[in-house]
């Protein structure tokens, strides 16, 4: 028999969802074993639904193998490390804001926010658990059901403002406030050609090719599976053949910014994606103009624990990102 105590991170969820993400145990085995009392909460019988309180024990008599780790909050993307992992990462985080719940990071350019094919460890946030570990605010080996994830993503060779959590409240109270759009996310952007309106709101549709990695936009008549899209942008500077703009995002689809701008006509410098970025990468463009460099916390809506941030705004100053030495 083990025992698992319920902490902080792990409190407030059903006891069959904390098991799955504790333990590597199949489904039926787990329901089976809840009913026939090889898994018991205090040392009683429990339920599957059953909501499990902080300082809560957990009696599990199951074969050793089934207590490999399951797979934790925040893992889907990305992989655990070791602690002796975290340890040897040497990254420094460009931290913009911090407390005891969140933290904002300015992601640089060519950084994946998670796991992909080319990326395993050396991501946004593999480095966010490994600052988290040394700052002793994260130690895998005590948490059974959560580690420290983000919020939001941005591209890869997108630069910008990205929230992570640092415990399960904040993720929670987090992702439904993003949900909600009570969370304003700007952008800055370099466009090729000055747009006609100084500002706009547009509207569209857009619709996701999974081979090439690339989206389209329609205006009407979306084929099936098309998402609504909406784009506001504005004119914040301009020289002789392009144009400095701030985009905020009202729905927030893959590549939306990139592909709207360049439907309209003004795709992003340095977008060889959406746009034809030869020219650009001779001007020291490699990656597309753009920067996630503001958030604003405009909340409508008790946010719990981090009602403390309602109206807050965090930014990147304008002078520190690259691409807008061109307009000031």
């Amino acid at each position: 028999m083990r025992e698992l105590k319920i902490g902080k991170n792990d409190a407030g969820q059903r006891l069959d969802k904390f098991i799955t993400k504790a333990l590597n145990i199949p489904m039926s085995l787990l329901y089976k074993s809840i009913r026939l009392k090889k898994i018991k909460v205090n040392r009683q019988r429990a339920e599957a639904s059953q909501k499990l309180c902080e300082g809560d024990t957990v009696q599990c008599f199951l074969a050793d193998e089934f207590f490999e780790r399951g797979k934790k909050v925040g893992f889907s993307e990305t992989p655990e490390h070791t602690k002796a992992q975290l340890s040897k990462m040497n990254f420094k985080l460009d931290i913009i804001y911090e407390d005891g719940n969140i933290i904002l990071v300015n992601k640089p350019q060519g950084l994946s926010v998670h796991e992909d094919e080319d990326s395993k460890s050396n991501t946004l946030i593999s480095y966010v658990h490994s600052y988290l570990y040394s700052k002793g605010e994260y130690d895998p080996d005590e948490e059974l059901s959560f580690a420290p994830a983000l919020c939001n993503r941005i591209d890869k060779n997108t630069s910008g403002i990205v929230i992570a959590a640092k415990n399960a409240a904040a993720l929670r109270i987090m992702n439904e406030k993003i949900k909600a759009r009570e969370i304003k996310k700007f952008y800055l952007a370099a466009v090729h050609g000055i747009p006609e309106k100084k500002e706009a709101t547009l509207y569209g549709y857009l619709i996701k090719d999974s081979k090439t990695n690339t989206v389209r936009v329609y205006d009407k008549n979306p084929p099936k599976g098309a998402k609504d899209i909406i784009t506001k942008y504005r004119v914040i500077a301009k020289n002789a053949d392009s144009a400095l703009v701030e985009v905020e995002l009202l729905t927030g689809r893959t590549h939306q910014i990139r592909a709207h701008m360049a439907h309209i006509g003004h795709s992003l410098i340095g977008d060889g994606k959406y746009g034809i970025n030869r020219a650009d990468r001779e001007r020291g463009y490699k990656y597309q103009a753009l920067c996630s460099y503001k958030l604003i916390f405009s909340f409508e809506t008790d946010a719990e624990e981090l009602d403390y941030l309602k109206g807050k705004e965090f930014s990147i100053p304008k002078k520190d990102i690259y691409f807008t030495k061109d307009y000031f």
